[in-house]
């Protein structure tokens, strides 16, 4: 594979940044899209990626078509995670024309369920709908592709008081999240920095003949609220406790996000509805791709300490 050319979309995000990271240390040359300035937001992973060896860096707007036509000049492969800088639907028939007009050979792109099209009631999600959108005109415009379906990231967790997955740190020194998930419902969990990246080059690896047109449930770990909690308390050493409630705001949001909140609490707290929809389950495939994969006692024992300290917390000292 080495001298292979993979474009990445979105790769300072934590599944971008673990796909190039692979990628490029198994020889691809990695042709990486970051909408960031190194001075901004997530300027440490742009300036992580633009050190590292076979990974080039692209700035620009997505919405720059010229910019995206040359993303894929040459190029055989891509993975694309379109996140919303503008009109996620535009940006994504518009990437996957210009990949179809440039001969990419295997498409990844990370798609996720519209659970309005299941028939049963179920309230769609605005954000998962979009992708599910763009993924509908990829196969309609036959490009060779793959869509990859992730789980929860076991990196959501923070004491900031960021809703639905704040783990929040009590006067007594315990934690405890409250969230409107049923506390005895497994829920599929991943470690996206650790583990979306060798499942994604396992995929291109084994190329179309296994994976052409096939979603992909990437998740490593069925864990209810509870059991999430209880790896929490096993890895810090502290009581965790599950509360079974409504999502918390508690911090200025972007409108599109607390739309999501909204239909994320009604599907999954009223309805209790699968997250992956019902017709897919994980982990099977997802073990057959990567069986090293980083769980959510480790991660909460070995990684949300230093995330917490990156962001200027201190309770672990």
């Amino acid at each position: 594979m080495t001298g292979k050319i993979l474009v990445i979309v979105n790769t300072t995000g934590r599944q971008g940044a673990s796909v190039a990271r692979v990628a490029a240390a198994v020889g691809y040359q990695v042709r990486a899209h970051v909408t960031t300035k190194l001075s901004e937001k997530d300027g440490a992973v742009a300036k992580e990626l633009r050190e590292r060896k076979n990974i080039t860096l692209v700035e620009g707007s997505l919405e720059d078509k010229k910019l995206v036509s040359r993303l894929f000049d040459g190029a055989q492969r891509a993975f694309i995670n379109t996140i919303s800088w503008g009109d996620e639907v535009a940006i994504g028939k518009s990437l996957a024309d210009a990949a179809k007009k440039a001969g990419i050979q295997h498409y990844i792109y990370s798609s996720m369920p519209d659970h309005g099209a299941f028939g049963r009631g179920w309230p769609n999600l605005p954000m998962w709908g979009v992708k599910f959108t763009v993924e509908n005109y990829i196969r309609q415009i036959g490009l060779p592709a793959t869509f990859l379906y992730t789980g929860i990231y076991n990196n959501n967790f923070t004491s900031l008081p960021y809703p639905l997955f704040c783990m929040k740190l009590l006067q007594d020194g315990s934690f405890q999240w409250t969230a409107p998930f049923h506390p005895d419902k497994p829920l599929p969990w991943l470690d996206a920095e650790h583990d979306v990246g060798p499942a994604v080059v396992q995929v291109l690896k084994d190329g179309l003949k296994k994976w052409s047109g096939h979603r992909i449930a990437l998740a490593y770990e069925l864990l209810t609220p509870r059991q999430v909690c209880a790896a929490f308390s096993r890895a810090l050493r502290r009581p965790c406790n599950y509360i079974r409630g409504p999502i918390k705001i508690e911090v200025s949001i972007p409108s599109g996000y607390r739309s999501q909140l909204e239909a994320l609490e009604e599907l999954f707290g009223k309805h209790e509805a699968p997250y992956f929809g019902p017709d897919m389950h994980a982990p099977v495939e997802a073990l057959g791709l990567w069986e090293g994969y980083r769980g959510m006692e480790e991660y909460a024992r070995e990684v949300f300490p230093l995330e917490e300290a990156a962001n200027g917390l201190t309770w672990m000292n």
